[in-house]
């Protein structure tokens, strides 16, 4: 019973076929290689666009940071949500990356941030005013880190208002295929159609073994080569990018990547059910395959004596389980056998 995160899961064996049959020879390097090449024309099929850059590294914070410093100059910040996974969990990299950029945190239900707040900040803030620090760009996390989703209706809502500020838009899209899952879009939909200038494609939890991908749209692909300078100068260049390649190839081809975060979502949504069966009240409505129990001390215990990984005393008081490509019903089935025999009043 793990459910402690979803890059706890095996990296899924298409992948691992993939990469063996990457290591047959020698191949360019750099990114200059023929599977590098074929993912780029897998992300024109799957985001309907041949107007983008994109560049590969092996983790979420290394994309979201490289991302991020090629829109935020030392002196300016990057909006994001108090709770983001930029701002909680990625020591500082983007403030590292960015020489000095700083994070302008915006409240918002669900770790969603509120638009009114984002607004009136904008509409509230003079850039002639030297002693502020101006923003750059506006960061939105889907799903969030709260497991909700912001529909592309939303995304364009925000992206409006940020635009005409003269803000780009990022997206932190570690789990861009469950936000998809959930809310029907297509990948275009939620991304560039939506406003969003770059998108960090997250694949790794998604089933891949070590790959995220930083796509940069329309007017932004003109960051590439800045993009390409900063992942070298920050040791994000892989001499043999045909293995992150292959991963990628391997998730994209016959939308597997789609086929896995749909599963996962599936097996939140039965977990989801288990904790109501029981009378146990969710902190968020499960919108991908994240799942915020409000479980008691006597539950918590009883689960982890019985072997269930999950993260205990999650911010607001819930109980983070996170579901995976392999995540197994017979798990869910022995969540509900451990609440049965916690006997809960």
């Amino acid at each position: 019973m793990n459910f402690s995160s979803d890059t706890a899961a095996p990296a899924h064996p298409s992948v691992l076929e993939a990469m063996m049959r990457a290591n047959a020879g020698p191949a360019p390097s750099y990114g200059a290689d023929k599977i590098t090449a074929r993912v780029r024309a897998q992300l024109a099929r799957v985001f309907e666009t041949e107007d983008f850059d994109f560049w590969i590294t092996p983790s979420g914070t290394a994309a979201n940071a490289l991302a991020l410093s090629c829109f935020c100059p030392p002196i300016a910040s990057v909006i994001c949500h108090q709770e983001a996974h930029i701002q909680m969990d990625e020591r500082g990299a983007v403030e590292f990356f960015t020489g000095g950029g700083r994070l302008h945190l915006l409240p918002g239900e669900g770790a969603k941030i509120s638009f009114d707040v984002f607004k009136d900040y904008l509409d509230e803030f003079d850039p002639s005013f030297v002693h502020g620090t101006p923003p750059a760009v506006l960061s939105l996390t889907n799903l969030t880190e709260c497991g909700t989703t912001y529909t592309p209706d939303e995304v364009a809502r925000f992206a409006r208002r940020a635009k005409g500020g003269g803000l780009a838009v990022h997206m932190d899209g570690a789990r861009f295929g469950n936000a998809l899952v959930h809310t029907g879009a297509s990948p275009a939909e939620m991304s560039w159609k939506a406003g969003v200038d770059v998108l960090t494609l997250g694949l790794t939890k998604t089933g891949a073994l070590s790959c995220d991908i930083i796509i940069l749209f329309g007017a932004a692909k003109a960051k590439g080569k800045e993009l390409r300078a900063r992942a070298k100068r920050a040791g994000h260049m892989p001499a043999k990018m045909r293995f992150l390649a292959a991963q990628a190839e391997a998730m994209l081809e016959g939308g597997l990547w789609l086929g896995l975060s749909a599963h996962a979502n599936a097996m939140a949504q039965k977990l989801a059910a288990v904790f109501r069966e029981d009378g146990i009240e969710l902190a968020f409505d499960v919108q991908g395959n994240e799942v915020f129990a409000l479980l008691d001390a006597h539950d918590i215990d009883k689960l982890q004596e019985d072997g269930a990984a999950f993260y205990a005393e999650w911010p607001g008081g819930s109980s983070r389980f996170v579901c995976s490509w392999a995540t197994a019903e017979a798990e869910i089935d022995a969540v509900r056998e451990t609440l049965k025999r916690a006997m809960r009043k």
